[in-house]
């Protein structure tokens, strides 16, 4: 069990230096539009309105370009463990690290767009081998979607979340992991969810900051509150997702200039970091700009800007409306999230709601923004899910 077999192999991340040459030749070559035309002191978030404001950028691409150092984030990945598998003819990169703890459970988890696995390599040292004894402790495994980072691009159609989570299956069985826990946001939270309703012989339960409710719920009987949130998540698909529609819709054309302009790619992530954190005006109030870089780069060491938007096209508004989840399930409803959405809706997918929280801080990148929070949470939360079988 959890011997590397023909079918897992062990592999390293190093960039080659002439690919970082070019990155830098690229910043330093950048041909940048006009400033924005509406003009605020920081901190305001309406400093934003049009978009990521063109100070903000300079900064930052001049930071990438004289003072990030992408070779410390390749030796914490090399780190913690890096392999890949094929499965379904696609190579498939994750993360694996394992606890010393002899009752530590097996947990894959999930990341989404315009996260990587970046999102989760300050957490799972923690999450392996927790300081508090009394800890739930795991085999944490955290794969690339495909697509993404170390991922194979697929060349076909059809790598959406559905088959997604049947490789997650596979991937873990050939780790000896024949029964684990999953944890997802973002697009890791439908397919966490399909995990849990697809899968409950593997799956023991699943913790979601991305819950899925059903179509066609009202708010009669919502709490004022909770029908803010909903109100809110409307206000989001309406007016503030164009990206995921024209990824959704057009990924091959964005691609061009995500895959080309490192600035391009910089910007077009920024602006979701921004806008989906929990902070007055920048991301960098809570997450780190090394950390924040080393996302992007992975993206643009990898050329995966057209491929990871395909996901996209594959997946946008897929999940099975009539799916449900009868393992145990726990909740976060971050308050600067995307997407909100009240218990009673939750419960008309997830039967089993075993922990409901709904933290007063906190957005759409938790385990950057308040990872203690992010790991306390899961931590409880898991051992919620597992209390549940016993």
């Amino acid at each position: 069990m959890n011997r590397l077999t023909s079918d897992v192999q062990a592999c390293e991340a190093h960039a080659t230096d002439a690919d970082l040459d070019e990155l830098r030749a690229r910043l330093a070559a950048a041909r940048l539009p006009e400033a924005e035309t509406v003009h605020r002191a920081a901190p305001d978030p309406r400093r934003w309105d049009q978009g990521v404001p063109r100070a903000d950028l300079v900064d930052l691409v001049n930071y990438w370009r004289t003072a990030y150092d992408w070779r410390s984030f390749e030796a914490r990945l090399n780190g913690i463990g890096q392999f890949r598998t094929t499965v379904d003819g696609l190579g498939i990169h994750f993360l694996h690290r394992r606890s010393a703890r002899a009752d530590a459970t097996p947990l894959i988890m999930t990341h989404g767009w315009p996260g990587s696995i970046a999102e989760f390599i300050d957490v799972v040292d923690e999450l392996a081998d927790p300081k508090d004894a009394d800890a739930p402790a795991f085999h944490v495994v955290v794969p690339s979607l495909p697509g993404f980072g170390y991922s194979d691009k697929p060349t076909t159609t059809g790598w959406g979340i559905e088959k997604i989570a049947a490789a997650w299956v596979e991937l873990m069985g050939r780790l000896g992991y024949h029964k684990f826990l999953a944890h997802g946001g973002d697009w890791g939270g439908p397919i966490t969810t399909i995990l849990g309703g697809r899968y409950p012989e593997q799956v023991l339960g699943i913790h979601t900051t991305t819950a899925q409710a059903p179509p066609g719920l009202t708010t009669d009987g919502l709490t004022a509150a909770e029908r803010k949130w909903t109100e809110d998540t409307h206000d989001f698909w309406s007016h503030r997702a164009a990206f995921a529609k024209l990824q959704a819709a057009r990924p091959q054309t964005i691609g061009y200039s995500l895959v080309d302009s490192p600035v391009g790619l910089l910007a077009w992530i920024l602006d979701k970091f921004a806008e989906w954190t929990d902070t007055e005006d920048s991301p960098f109030e809570t997450i780190s700009r090394d950390r924040f870089l080393d996302n992007v780069t992975l993206y643009w060491l990898t050329r995966s800007g057209a491929s990871s938007a395909r996901i996209y096209y594959e997946s946008h508004l897929s999940l099975d409306p009539e799916l449900r989840v009868d393992v145990p399930s726990a909740i976060v409803v971050y308050p600067r999230d995307i997407e909100k959405c009240p218990r009673a809706w939750a419960q008309e997918r997830y039967r089993r709601i075993v922990r409901w929280r709904s933290p007063e801080t906190g957005g759409h990148f938790p385990s950057l923004e308040v990872p203690e929070y992010f790991v306390k949470d899961l931590q409880d939360g898991l051992a919620a899910v597992l209390a549940a079988h016993r």
